[in-house]
């Protein structure tokens, strides 16, 4: 049907560009790996608390690296087993990800709001992450895969706040107002348009592909 071959098509231009925002993104960060980091961030956590930076850095990275192939039908029918390799990589990537942060979250720039933004997405996701790797491990295969897109929405932020970032001399605002305004629109939109996914399209494209062959045990 072509209404059913252009929103396939759709969808997977979606899916291409949130891989190639997240690849370029997740390179880009892990020049914090490097000995000597190029164009690194002018905060001050990068002085005060470099190596929790750097951790935070290369673990958030590889989540942002591995999250999007989770969503890919080809994966999933063909390759099980390596799908489920890129859901532990992902799963231990966003832990360690989200502990090197809380020194950095703590400490944030522009003080508390922002540290009260960053500290909250942190723990949205890893408790969206763990709250997939536990469903999926009961069985409950569609639960695993609505938390899972809560949890990559979040890993996202990554990507929404390097958007965000150059925009704040356009706003007007001091950079100290941006940046507390930044802590939490980097995320909560993300957040925000998956669960309208979720419910406007309760096994979305392309996680409904994902079912094709597998009884679903639950649903939340």
């Amino acid at each position: 049907m072509p209404q059913a071959a252009s929103s396939s098509r759709l969808v997977s231009w979606r899916w291409a560009l949130l891989a190639l925002l997240a690849t370029l993104v997740g390179l880009a960060s892990l020049r914090y790996a490097l000995p000597k980091v190029p164009f690194p961030a002018g905060l001050p956590n990068f002085q005060l608390r470099h190596k929790w930076l750097i951790a935070h850095a290369i673990f958030a990275s590889i989540a942002l690296l591995t999250g999007p192939w989770q969503f890919l039908p080809l994966i999933r029918q063909r390759w099980l087993p390596m799908h489920r390799w890129i859901g532990r990589i992902y799963c231990g990537a966003v832990l360690l990800g989200w502990l090197a942060s809380l020194p950095i979250a703590a400490h944030a720039q522009a003080g508390a709001i922002s540290s009260a933004g960053f500290l909250t997405l942190g723990f949205l996701w890893v408790g969206s992450t763990a709250a997939g790797y536990f469903t999926i491990r009961s069985g409950k295969v569609i639960a695993h895969r609505r938390w899972m897109i809560r949890s990559f929405a979040l890993t996202a932020a990554a990507i929404t706040l390097r958007i965000y970032l150059p925009l704040l001399p356009l706003t007007g605002l001091s950079f100290s107002t941006s940046y507390r305004i930044i802590a939490w629109a980097c995320w909560v939109p993300n957040l925000f348009f998956a669960e309208w996914l979720l419910r406007h399209q309760p096994t979305p494209e392309p996680i409904a592909h994902l079912l094709h062959g597998h009884q679903s045990v639950s649903a939340d």
